[in-house]
């Protein structure tokens, strides 16, 4: 568990955890240069329960911290917490069941659920409501360019399994999205549940809203790069449909990497345009390829489903033909 400024909250969070059914856990509670209260909170906890083990970050960041926390790991399962939220009391003993029942290769997950003292933005509301549709059935990899599909603080995986897909190695940020694409190209299978295991706090300064590592243009830089690496095919004509602001930075990544693409939209107004030195097509010439790969970087719900019931009509398969980028 990385700690940064947590004080604040840390209490509940630590409370949920010495709560768990299951009592058989070790918590490695990484000290990122606070400079708040945390690292009081954590000795006090530590000084009454030899299962917390606090320690300071030796280097500066989130992925310095797991990175430190994962070294001082003695278990056979690893899960992750973030200092701001807390547990159902089952968290642990549940995914344990499921991960001991499927064995390796698998992923256990639990449905998430925000909360905030102001209420909780309609955002946020659809990404988890999104995410616990895809956790109902454990087929979050299905939409895996939309939006980070394992949620960073409610998953279990055996440690063999985390350390042979990279564990925290990478620098990539965000290190939670780029974790689930590794997990994705290890081939592991998402273990299906209903269960409410963790509560998931939101606030103006949590970190995942303020720093520049989690901007958009972060996580549109991390599914191309990988989409460029697991799926994109030599021989298919690769489209991009949408020319909003996600599908001009998707088409200058593109251009940027000497990669040929078609441009399409439904827009009256940008179809025939020359954008970037590419002409917006209409999207109905993707009718005319015959291998075709489309990126989908429209965000509107309502659009993402015509454009989806259009290509399925052309018989193109999700995560094969077409991929939806937001």
């Amino acid at each position: 568990m990385p700690v940064k400024n947590a004080g604040k909250y840390i209490t509940d969070c630590l409370d949920s955890i010495l709560a768990q059914s299951h009592i058989h856990w070790e918590l490695i509670a990484v000290n990122d240069h606070s400079d708040d209260n945390s690292e009081e909170i954590l000795k006090q906890y530590a000084s009454f329960d030899k299962r917390i083990i606090p320690i300071r970050n030796r280097g500066n960041g989130i992925i310095c911290a797991l990175r430190l926390a994962l070294s001082f790991c003695d278990g056979q399962f690893i899960t992750r917490m973030d200092a701001d939220d807390f547990m159902n009391p089952q968290k642990l003993n549940f995914m344990l069941k499921d991960l001991v029942a499927h064995g390796t290769g698998h992923v256990a997950l639990g449905q998430v659920k925000y909360f905030a003292e102001n209420g909780v933005k309609d955002g946020y509301r659809r990404y988890e409501a999104w995410l616990n549709a895809l956790t109902l059935q454990g087929a979050n990899f299905s939409e895996l360019y939309k939006e980070c599909v394992i949620p960073s603080p409610c998953f279990m995986i055996h440690k063999e399994d985390l350390l042979k897909a990279g564990g925290f190695e990478s620098d990539i940020y965000p290190e939670d999205y780029d974790l689930a694409f590794r997990f994705y190209r290890q081939g592991y299978k998402c273990i299906p549940t209903r269960e409410t295991l963790h509560y998931w706090r939101d606030y103006e300064t949590r970190t995942s809203r303020t720093h520049e590592n989690y901007a958009d243009n972060r996580f549109l830089d991390l599914k191309l790069k990988y989409f460029n690496e697991l799926h994109r095919k030599e021989e298919a004509s690769l489209v991009v449909w949408g020319a909003g602001t996600k599908g001009k930075i998707i088409a200058r990544w593109l251009q940027d990497e000497g990669i040929d693409f078609q441009w399409v939209c439904d827009n009256d107004k940008k179809i025939g345009k020359d954008i970037f030195n590419v002409k917006v097509q209409h999207f109905s010439s993707i009718q005319n390829l015959t291998n075709p790969q489309v990126i989908v970087s429209v965000a509107n719900e309502e659009q993402q489903a015509s454009i989806t019931e259009y290509l399925v009509a052309m018989e193109l398969k999700p995560m094969d033909n077409y991929f939806l980028f937001c």
